[in-house]
């Protein structure tokens, strides 16, 4: 495949939202030393291991000693559930985001532009994807960023592998799903995604659709040179990662409490198989029935987790399952709407065709293998 070539570069307007690397923080003075920050980091990991170990019988303990729930009850199963999974999600969610956002330092849309220059157009799709999955929950969203990319000159293929994996497979996702579900479930997951990213991103960009962008982002395809982020010390990039995690858990969490409440309500009150006959293997009608009521709802990877275990337990065919988390993150109607703003509806409908049809090949594809 012809490699890309290098574009003019402009940094597009995204409103307040900065996504290039974080700013230094302004008062240095007032932070601790590098090394005493690296000890209490390690004081507190130590903490987060011990603690996270025990969360299983602090809250068997707290469900059915202290609460003086029966172990036997609905409500006893759907409350253990809750006191369980609730500080599980939140610690993955703190010590991944923290790494996540350390990481995101290094990796700016415009080292990014810059990498994809010169690469040939399948090795930009699974680069531009494997950059989705390390931008997740990030303080901009995926669609900003996927806007920045389009008006920096980027393929509109590559930039919509990007848009399809950033939201789908980021790692506080498969980390959750290796943790809730096991590493089979998250390698499934992650492999799936990124099929679906890459390859939907190269039928999208092989059917010359790019004039069916908005006006606006057409006319801003072209600008200024690159500017690259300035270096960051070790301080700055803990900064980055501290301040990640309250801006990203600030605006979840009420996501993940919601979707743990779902879960634990099929845990404790839907009886063992119920689910069997409307999700399960032997209805063929239920990965598109699945879809379709996945794509009106809105949620993201940390809040829907706890809700595809509840339907695993309960006898959900694991592809109908994750037909329908994919559905709910990667279609949800309030990111088309957004896209709205960039897309015209022609694009917009073969964007949300060929991802539609890539989860439902995923879906029929597991209740079949497994």
């Amino acid at each position: 495949m012809k490699p890309l070539q290098p574009l003019p570069i402009h940094q597009p307007d995204t409103g307040d939202c900065d996504c290039s690397a974080p700013q230094q923080n302004q008062d240095k003075g007032s932070r601790l030393p590098l090394g005493a920050r690296l000890v209490i980091g390690a004081l507190l990991l130590a903490a987060w291991i011990l603690i996270y170990r025990q969360l299983q019988p602090i809250s068997t303990f707290l469900s059915y000693e202290v609460f003086g729930l029966s172990r036997e009850s609905h409500l006893g199963h759907s409350v253990q559930f809750f006191l369980y999974d609730t500080p599980k999600i939140f610690f993955l969610l703190a010590l991944v985001i923290f790494g996540v956002g350390v990481l995101r330092t290094y990796v700016t849309p415009e080292r990014t532009r810059a990498f994809l220059t010169g690469k040939s157009l399948f090795a930009a799709h699974v680069i531009a994807a494997l950059v989705g999955i390390i931008t997740p929950f990030c303080s901009c969203s995926a669609i900003p960023l996927f806007i920045g990319f389009m008006t920096a000159g980027i393929p509109l293929g590559v930039t919509f592998s990007y848009l399809i994996a950033a939201p789908m497979i980021n790692e506080v996702a498969l980390i959750m799903l290796y943790g809730l579900l096991g590493w089979k479930v998250a390698a499934i997951y992650a492999t799936m995604g990124l099929a679906i990213a890459i390859v939907a991103g190269i039928i999208l960009g092989r059917l010359k659709l790019d004039h069916h962008l908005e006006e606006w982002v057409l006319e801003h395809r072209t600008g200024i040179p690159l500017v690259m982020a300035s270096k960051l010390s070790w301080n700055d990039r803990i900064d980055a990662g501290i301040s990640e995690v309250k801006d990203i858990v600030g605006k979840i969490w009420y996501y993940i409490i919601a979707g743990i409440m779902v879960g634990a309500f099929i845990h404790g009150f839907v009886p063992e198989g119920a689910l069997a006959g409307v999700m399960g293997k032997g209805a063929w009608w239920a990965v598109p029935a699945a879809v379709a009521m996945g794509i009106p709802m809105y949620s993201n990877a940390a809040g829907m987790i706890p809700v595809v275990e509840a339907l695993l337990a309960k006898g959900a065919a694991l592809g109908t399952a994750l037909a329908f988390m994919m559905s709910v993150i990667a279609l949800s109607l309030p990111e088309i709407l957004i896209l709205r703003k960039a897309l015209k509806p022609k694009l917009l409908a073969t964007f949300v065709a060929i991802v539609g049809l890539g989860i439902l090949s995923v879906g029929f594809l597991f209740n079949i293998i497994i």
